[in-house]
């Protein structure tokens, strides 16, 4: 099978990757952290814990805005990967679509890590735990979507190597 040629309008669109991995990092964070585990809600630590009806019917309505806006990021994904894929026929490396979805997910941690965990104080990771462990749960979510953040980026730069090396006829695509 010839090899597909990729040009400068053929580039793979990083930021579709990217706003993918924010959603999917929120929907994470949201579904799993806040709904199945329930170790904590949007402000829990900011005033509202989930000790009445009142706290966990607001902390329910922050937690579905926060839905609604990761939502959004998927949404802005697919628009920017569908717009992509109907400039050209081209041939990406899968390695760069899940390496952009890793950097986007790590970025989100990273971001709501600091904002919403330390500089905020909104809410910790884990608030089942006693109060002085926050802080260990905090951190390893920090250091959790760090290593997302730069596996993405090497993964994606890898994919970007293999995409270079399939438009230059060095490797054959099947």
């Amino acid at each position: 099978m010839a090899v597909q040629p990729v040009g400068p309008r053929g580039q793979f669109p990083s930021a579709a990757g990217i706003f993918f991995g924010l959603g999917l990092g929120g929907f994470f964070d949201g579904i799993v952290l806040h709904q199945i585990l329930q170790w904590h809600h949007m402000v829990t630590s900011a005033g509202y814990p989930p000790d009445t009806v009142a706290n966990l019917e607001f902390n329910t309505l922050l937690d579905g805005l926060f839905h609604g806006a990761t939502y959004i990021f998927v949404v802005i994904g697919l628009i920017l990967l569908w717009r992509a894929a109907h400039r050209a026929h081209i041939w990406w490396s899968g390695k760069m679509l899940i390496g952009t979805i890793l950097m986007g997910f790590g970025l989100f941690n990273v971001v709501e890590g600091i904002i919403d965990h330390h500089i905020l104080e909104l809410h910790h990771v884990n608030e089942t735990v006693p109060p002085e462990q926050w802080i260990y749960w905090d951190v390893g979510f920090l250091v959790w979507g760090a290593l997302m953040l730069g596996g993405g980026w090497l993964l994606h730069r890898s994919g970007k190597h293999a995409t270079r090396e399939a438009s230059t006829g060095l490797r054959r695509v099947h």
